[in-house]
């Protein structure tokens, strides 16, 4: 019988795991290079794609990693690592509506294309994010807009992968911009600044700055629940907020306890997995906001999805 499993990388174990959500059994886990990072599946959820980040935080010198890991998902194979060099520290990473893969190299400030994922063997095209230490990226669903989380230059950059002339186009909106998230209508852009402890509302068409709020401490990453809500990491806080975005203000808290190090929504049911510093994933009733019960993990629990095996 087919059951909700989460699929979870632990960054400081090395792996790429599979957990029973009911149970809270780790089932299985696949060894990776070290400091494996972000992930995505393609729609069919046939294959996992994970970036060799190859360091343990964006705070961490050292060439990194420079290549994306394909994992097929049922057999828990890596079936081939695809070297993007001399691309390194791979982090954010996307898929479109085609199931084209996006992928950020932090150090070398490029988007990387892979127009075919599965069968290909090095990017197809590439285009500079137009800011420094490019961490992150929101991608429009049709992936002919991406707008880039640059922490050194403190920018948010709009960038065309798919036109080679379009000059990318900067925001400032405050200081070490790193958290995004695109409204349903794609006309805004949300995003955290974790040095200025504010919140941003950026119009996309012309990438200026609609509205601001103060945030709690160190905030750090956004996302967007199924029913509308924006949930705000709060790191220096240990938090979750939750906020209004048509105003950013917060209307809702919980308090937790350890940092939240990445969320994900279960895509049918109101719960959240919030990955957590302590080595294990709350898992979180969104109706109540309240925590039903944690599942232990390996080192650093990061990013994770929902899919049903």
């Amino acid at each position: 019988m087919a059951r909700d499993t989460l699929l979870l990388v632990e960054k400081c174990s090395h792996c790429f795991s599979w957990y029973d959500i009911e149970s809270g059994e780790r089932l299985r886990s696949l060894q990776l290079p070290d400091y494996p990072h972000e992930f995505v599946t393609d729609s069919a959820e046939h294959y996992a794609y994970v970036g060799h980040y190859g360091v343990e935080t964006s705070g961490h010198v050292g060439e990194g990693g420079h290549s994306l890991l394909q994992i097929d998902i049922r057999s828990s194979q890596l079936v081939r690592s695809i070297d993007l060099s001399p691309f390194n520290r791979i982090h954010g990473l996307q898929m479109d509506a085609q199931d084209r893969l996006y992928a950020l190299s932090e150090e070398k400030s490029t988007l990387l294309v892979l127009e075919q994922p599965a069968t290909d063997t090095a990017p197809r095209r590439a285009v500079p994010s137009g800011g420094i230490k490019s961490h992150l990226f929101a991608l429009s669903r049709d992936g002919q807009t991406a707008y880039c989380m640059n922490l050194l230059s403190h920018t948010v950059t709009k960038v065309k992968p798919w036109d080679p002339l379009f000059a990318p186009l900067a925001c400032h909106p405050g200081q070490k911009p790193e958290g995004y998230c695109l409204s349903a209508d794609e006309q805004t852009l949300f995003v955290s600044n974790r040095w200025s402890n504010t919140l941003s509302a950026i119009d996309t068409a012309s990438m200026t700055v609609k509205y601001e709020a103060p945030s709690r401490d160190d905030v750090t990453r956004l996302y967007r629940a199924n029913d509308g809500r924006m949930f705000t990491s709060n790191y220096g806080d240990r938090s979750l907020s939750v906020v209004n975005p048509a105003t950013l203000q917060e209307t809702a808290y919980l308090p937790l306890g350890g940092r939240c190090i990445a969320l994900t929504f279960h895509p049918t049911k109101p719960l959240a997995f919030v990955s957590l510093d302590s080595d294990r994933v709350a898992v979180l009733d969104l109706t109540e906001l309240k925590i039903l019960r944690y599942i232990a993990t390996q080192k650093e629990p990061d990013v994770s999805k929902v899919v049903l095996l």
